[in-house]
């Protein structure tokens, strides 16, 4: 079987179609609706695609679609997706497993894309899975990525979109076993430049042992997205739906673990924010983001940490975001790509501090006041949590702040037009509290620690023994 070149290089597009084709035990349908029939064309043209290919087709007229899918929301979304993954592969199964289940294992792909129009202008995008038998009579698995397609020409974009599938189809088949590594191909000739995959999923038994949570970090590791969102419960979480039309409200952190200040400092900054004129009256997506900086800050990713510090957030019920935008003016122009509505980021006095550290605009040829025009574009806001100095039992507020004297006047003027703003509704019992104390605390089998973090944080880190938590094995916690 066809799995690797000579030269041990990936395959090309045109190798691993042909691997596909020339593997007598797939059998299958491509359904294809908008930007041609792209990822079918690739077997087609290669040959021996009697051999695989049991139907392909395009419903590309709306009413069509909705009497084969049934009515969607929208055509290019999840939800028509999936659809056409279950109808198609429902359909396969019906009228071939008596012929040929024993020998078979047969596969649904589909995808649902809005290429470059005739006009221009609106998002291209599309959503692209595959529904499939790892075996011959196996329980169903299943791969549903999101893709956004960055090249300017229409004939590119579709180009692109056929070797990302085509990339997904051989992935699916040789890879299965090794998730990680079907993530690593989904890019194969191609690049980040004209490609972005910013949400995956596995699901089904070929994959009962896969952490969704871990394949959205890898995406982001391996840089085929900036960032990747999923909900408490673990769920992937594309983000233009997870945000479109949303206020948004966004703290970022270590949360190793998330402390009582950390859920002080959203609670505040929630409060000011959803009384704004604009925000009043509408749900407010909050989210706790983690860098990939944050995350390597110690070398290479400890995928456990990472785990762990998602299960803390899911046991408060947040949204998590991973991202590569560590500057905030890049982060603030992601949320923007997606929303309209107003976005608020909230951040300690240190944070603020750093903020207005010119060291980190270098790359940008207008400095810092390019990246403050970007960040303050669309009229962000900045809420400005206070810190505690233990040494003078001073706060360090958005108001004293000690700025750069050549910088006072731009900040004099981002506070007086409101794009920083002071929390001065916080609970004083919070401002003590630094994770980097409630970690030292666990190490030591200090109980104390327990009253520093929320409830439901402090039973998953002991339940999981997260952190390096011993406290239960050793005896003389129960004395201190």
């Amino acid at each position: 079987m066809l799995e690797i070149s000579s030269a041990n290089k990936p395959l090309d597009t045109h190798q691993k179609a042909l691997a596909v084709n020339l593997d007598n035990r797939r059998y299958g349908t491509f359904a294809e609706i908008g930007a041609g029939q792209e990822v079918v064309r690739w077997f087609f043209r290669v040959g021996a695609a009697a051999g695989t290919i049991a139907k392909s087709m395009s419903a590309y007229d709306m009413q069509v679609s909705d009497a084969i899918y049934g009515r969607a929301a929208r055509y290019v979304c999840r939800e028509r997706l999936q659809a056409m993954l279950d109808q198609e592969h429902k359909l396969n199964l019906e009228r071939l497993t008596d012929m040929r289940g024993e020998t078979s294992t047969f596969f649904a792909f589909a995808d649902t894309v809005a290429a470059r129009g005739y006009k221009g202008g609106a998002e291209c995008h599309g959503w692209m899975g595959i529904k499939f038998q790892a075996h011959p009579r196996d329980e169903d698995s299943q791969v549903i990525i999101h893709v956004r397609m960055l090249d300017n020409e229409t004939a590119l974009q579709q180009e692109a979109l056929g070797i990302v599938g085509v990339n997904l189809v051989y992935g699916a088949f040789h890879y299965h076993h090794e998730p990680e590594m079907l993530v690593d191909s989904l890019l194969d000739g191609l690049s980040t430049s004209r490609i972005e995959i910013d949400m995956i999923e596995f699901s089904g038994i070929a994959f009962r042992r896969v952490d969704n949570r871990l394949m959205s970090l890898k995406l982001v590791e391996l840089g085929l997205s900036g960032a990747a969102m999923f909900a408490a419960n673990g769920t992937v979480l594309q983000p233009s739906e997870f945000l479109y039309k949303k206020p948004l409200l966004v703290e970022r952190g270590s949360f190793r673990p998330v402390c009582n200040v950390n859920v002080d400092m959203l609670q505040c900054a929630h409060e000011k924010f959803s009384q704004l004129p604009e925000v009043k009256g509408k749900e407010v997506a909050q989210i706790m983001e983690i860098t990939m900086r944050n995350l390597k800050a110690e070398g290479e990713i400890d995928r456990r940490d990472f785990l762990a510090r998602a299960d803390i957030m899911a046991a408060c019920g947040m949204t998590v975001l991973i991202s590569d935008y560590f500057e905030y003016y890049r982060l603030a122009a992601y949320l923007s790509r997606y929303t309209k509505e107003k976005i608020a980021i909230t951040m300690g006095a240190g944070s603020m501090r750093e903020l207005f550290d010119d060291k980190y605009y270098t790359q940008l040829d207008g400095g810092i006041l390019e990246s403050f025009g970007r960040l303050f574009k669309n009229d962000l806001k900045i809420y400005c949590y206070p810190l505690l100095d233990r040494d003078t039992g001073e706060l360090m507020t958005c108001e004293n702040l000690e700025i750069k004297p050549e910088l006072k006047k731009l900040y004099g003027y981002l506070l007086e037009r409101g794009g920083i703003n002071n929390l001065d509704n916080y609970d004083p019992d919070c401002l003590g509290i630094f994770s980097r104390d409630v970690l030292r605390k666990i190490g030591e089998c200090d109980l104390s620690w327990e009253s520093m973090v929320p409830a439901p944080v402090a039973k998953v880190i002991k339940d999981r023994k997260f952190f390096d938590y011993t406290c239960d094995d050793d005896p003389s916690c129960a004395t201190r």
